[in-house]
């Protein structure tokens, strides 16, 4: 089969009872589809094919044998993965058959311990197809493991924005202790779950001082807290930083509500796979100012569909210019939204996961 899968829809012969398994660290009881990862939005795909889903947490598990007797419990039929060592590590040598959807941080950080590589090699031995989200993934992933080169496909995240039409700004702002008119506001939305490798606080520093110089620019940190440790570190620091706020997670719907309303989307990663939160801040007409890593200049064009900053200093002086260049701010607005439309298509993405599991029907008894 091609790297990249067709369009076409396909209509489901059978209707599976697939095992849905994500990583860490999303609690059991995050089950809804607002909930989840944009990146997981399979799940929402199969279940409009038809399937019975069930979506469990990889930390639900702490031996093999769990999982198996999970697997007989509930009759199920197939499995899929989202990231290939915290989710795909569980799913071999269980009798059924899966898929694995690349994460990014098993291929940019996991990938360079022995160990884990191993080990993600061994479980796409087994797997009957691996999705990465981008070309340059995929070409990571065939330079690791080059057995697994015929099984793995191309499928950028399909986005589709939803705002909460009732979704109140000033309230929002309150709740952040922003207590400045919203109009003369330019307030930066970082939107990640508290995690190193996320860096949330990288422009924390150099976004106070400016801060500082102009107090009507806000940073606001929105996101779960992933790592305990590394929250106390960040909710420490944010607390003692002027210009910068920081609040939890929030309903799909109300944050994509806060992203229209906002100057300007922010990501900040050490690396990323594909950043849904860029992609929905393009599609609901937001700028975008990210940091200059594989993962993000693979959709931010710099100056076409979005800013690219190397340094904090550099991120201040592009959202300074952005700030100052309603023409600049137009362009990369018009763009980012027509990029979106034209490479992530929801429709397209349901059509290939459509197709995708076609390879793990009525294969269990193979």
């Amino acid at each position: 089969m091609a790297s990249e899968m067709g369009t076409q829809d396909c209509h489901n012969s059978v209707h599976l009872r697939p095992f849905l398994l994500l990583p860490p660290p999303l609690t059991p009881a995050k089950t809804r589809m607002e909930q989840l990862p944009r990146k997981w939005a399979c799940w929402d795909h199969l279940e409009a094919a038809g399937h019975v889903c069930i979506l469990k947490n990889a930390l639900d598990f702490e031996s093999p044998s769990e999982i198996s007797n999970f697997i007989k419990a509930e009759s199920l039929e197939a499995a899929m993965a989202l990231h290939l060592y915290r989710g795909g590590r569980l799913l071999p040598g269980h009798g059924i058959p899966f898929g694995i959807i690349f994460g990014g941080t098993d291929l940019n950080e996991d990938v360079k311990q022995g160990e884990k590589n191993k080990v993600m090699g061994k479980v796409l031995e087994e797997a009957r197809f691996a999705v990465a989200f981008t070309e340059s993934m995929k070409e990571t992933a065939q330079r690791q493991w080059p057995h697994a080169k015929d099984k793995i496909y191309v499928q950028s995240q399909g986005i589709a924005t939803v705002p909460n039409t009732t979704f109140n700004w000033n309230t929002f702002l309150q709740r952040s202790e922003i207590n400045q008119s919203a109009d003369s506001l330019h307030v930066f939305l970082l939107i990640c779950g508290l995690r190193q490798v996320k860096d949330p606080l990288y422009l924390v520093d150099a976004f106070s001082e400016w801060h500082q110089e102009e107090p009507s620019v806000y940073m606001v940190i929105v996101g779960p807290e992933v790592d305990p440790v590394f929250t106390r570190e960040v909710k420490a620091k944010v607390k003692r930083t002027p210009g910068v706020r920081l609040i939890g997670e929030m309903a799909r719907e109300d944050l994509h509500a806060v992203v229209k309303n906002c100057f300007a989307v922010v990501n900040s990663s050490v690396s990323e796979g594909m950043s849904a939160a860029i992609l929905e801040a393009m599609d609901l007409e937001v700028p975008v100012l990210a940091r200059n890593i594989p993962g993000n200049a693979a959709v931010v064009k710099h100056e076409v569909t979005g800013l690219l900053f190397s340094d904090p200093q550099e991120f201040v002086r592009l959202a300074k210019r952005l700030g100052g260049d309603p023409a600049l701010e137009k362009q990369i607005v018009a763009n980012g939204r027509e990029y979106v439309r034209m490479y992530h298509s929801w429709q397209v993405e349901r059509n290939t996961y459509g197709q995708l599991v076609r390879m793990l029907e009525g294969s269990s008894e193979d």
